[in-house]
């Protein structure tokens, strides 16, 4: 959760290092690459790890342990999250967190987590002049956590804070979609946010994240990254540190996919806002290792790419009728959308949902933003694409796995999804899969995966029951225009203030804000 945060601290260090600007900073030795993973491992006893060095003044550090908020133990859920936030901002057994920062500061570094499903990966990097000082900080930090109580109060707080404050009364968005999760995956592993619940994590007890750590921050669990300016002695050292941990044992789940009931179910969150967010998806059996991956990336970039005014729907509902801000889709988890153009790497899950995100619209055309989008998703499923939206949107991909990776940091995150997912690099991997795809595959993928009777729907307004009774009462839509739009789009309004919304009125909730993540 941290990350961002790190990347902005260390924008400035990049920029004055020109890291990014020289092509030359990212020339790679030679090195063998490892079969089915992405990155240049140093030696072969290193082939747990992805090694990757270059001419980069920076050192960029990826430590990764294969365990994450599906490991919590029933009634604690969110000490994968508690004990990763202990780790990184809870200082080590011979500093406390203050002065660790103190120390990080003349150096313009810092030291991030974040906490996944199946992964929590620690993030950090340093000019390569500092990696002495700097790694003897984090090393103290992972392998001699200092568990302080006072910060476990303070970052149990936070963690309470985050879910009753930052989501469910701060930001509709993130809360719309992070509510459909909860939804899909009800009665799964997958079930709850990954900072947890609050009431689970009020009961939580600093010896519970002491257990959590002694259990699965093992070698077993362990994956080391590393990119640019270090070299074989570090990499060396690294390895023989963390070769400290207890061995134990490979965390080993197999995640099933949810069992949903057919037919559409629709979940209004009550809370005081001014405006209605929208988000709505279902279960898909492909992640980055299945076949039809790239068929449904190019699907999802062409449908509702993020932050991209070319996309299909952003063009529909935002440009032509100026609903809204934005209206995306997507086929991997991407948290904290809203705030950045590019996903982050190693959140990486062996079961993904089809989500589309439609940004706030005002309250009175709710209704009609619903119907619009289950009008255009009805279409993409009955129609598929022609042969030059496939040709323009496989064009655009195929450059776009390029800024993904642009930096060195992000090259090994990708690179550590690479080996989680077991495929080649990504890069490589994503350009020979759009290579060799036709028209006639991305239309079957959409038929296989995205014909789906097993929507849910989250709806985040004020006024719920009235949005309720709009729906099971199917009463049409509305929308009035601040300036006279084309007679294509009147005609096509009509049809959408009575497109069909397939819900029972017993699948239509209300839920009350304080009862999210609770």
């Amino acid at each position: 959760m941290e990350i961002s945060k790190l990347k902005m601290k260390n924008a400035f260090l990049l920029l004055m290092l020109f890291a990014l600007a020289f092509p030359g900073f990212a020339q790679v030795k030679e090195f063998k690459v490892t079969p089915k993973s992405q990155g240049n491992n140093m030696k072969s006893a290193d082939s747990a790890n992805v090694f990757q060095p270059s001419k980069s003044p920076l050192v960029s550090m990826r430590i990764q342990f294969l365990t994450g908020a599906t490991s919590d133990p029933q009634g604690k859920e969110g000490v994968a999250s508690l004990t990763a936030a202990m780790i990184a901002n809870g200082g080590s057994k011979n500093l406390t967190y203050d002065e660790i920062v103190a120390q990080f500061y003349p150096m313009a570094a810092g030291f991030g987590w974040q906490a996944d499903k199946e992964m929590t990966t620690f993030v950090g990097q340093t000019h390569v002049d500092n990696l002495p000082k700097y790694y003897s900080l984090i090393r103290q930090m992972l392998l001699e956590p200092g568990f302080r109580p006072e910060d476990f109060s303070r970052l149990k707080q936070d963690a309470i804070n985050f879910l009753k404050t930052g989501l469910r009364e701060g930001n509709d968005e993130e809360l719309g979609k992070e509510r459909l999760y909860n939804i899909i995956y009800a009665g799964t592993v997958y079930e709850n946010h990954s900072m947890g619940k609050v009431s689970s994590l009020e009961r939580l007890t600093l010896q519970d994240v002491k257990d959590f750590y002694a259990k699965n921050y093992t070698q077993a669990n362990l994956v080391l990254g590393l990119s640019g300016g270090f070299d074989q002695k570090f990499s060396n050292e690294l390895t023989t540190d963390f070769a400290k941990l207890p061995k134990g044992e490979k965390m080993v789940q197999k995640i099933a996919a949810p069992k949903l009931s057919d037919g559409m179910k629709i979940d209004i969150v009550q809370r005081e806002t001014r405006a209605t967010a929208i988000s709505m998806g279902f279960p898909i059996s492909v992640n980055r290792a299945h076949k039809d991956y790239a068929a449904l990336a190019l699907v999802a970039s062409y449908f509702g790419q993020h932050r991209s005014s070319n996309s299909y729907l952003y063009g529909r509902l935002r440009e032509l009728r100026g609903l809204n801000y934005g209206d995306y889709a997507y086929i991997e988890y991407f948290p904290r959308g809203m705030f950045q153009f590019d996903p982050d790497p190693n959140l990486a899950r062996s079961q993904q949902i089809f989500q589309i995100w439609i940004r706030p619209v005002e309250p009175q055309n709710a209704n009609f933003a619903l119907r619009a989008t289950l009008y255009e998703y009805d279409k993409l499923v009955k129609n598929g694409l022609d042969q030059q939206t496939f040709e323009e949107t496989r064009g655009f991909l195929t450059k776009y796995v390029n800024i993904l990776t642009q930096t060195k940091d992000a090259e090994l995150g990708y690179a550590l999804d690479s080996k989680f997912y077991g495929i080649p690099n990504f890069n490589e991997y994503m350009k020979m899969a759009l290579s060799k795809l036709t028209l006639a595959d991305v239309n079957q993928a959409i038929k296989t995966h995205l014909a789906s009777n097993k929507m849910r729907v989250v709806i985040i307004t004020k006024d719920a029951e009235g949005l309720r009774n709009q729906i099971v009462n199917n009463q049409p839509a509305t929308i009035s225009y601040a300036a006279p739009k084309s007679k294509e789009i009147t005609d096509e309004d009509k049809i959408i203030f009575t497109y069909p919304i397939p819900v029972k009125a017993a699948d239509v909730s209300v839920t009350p804000i304080d009862k999210v993540f609770e």
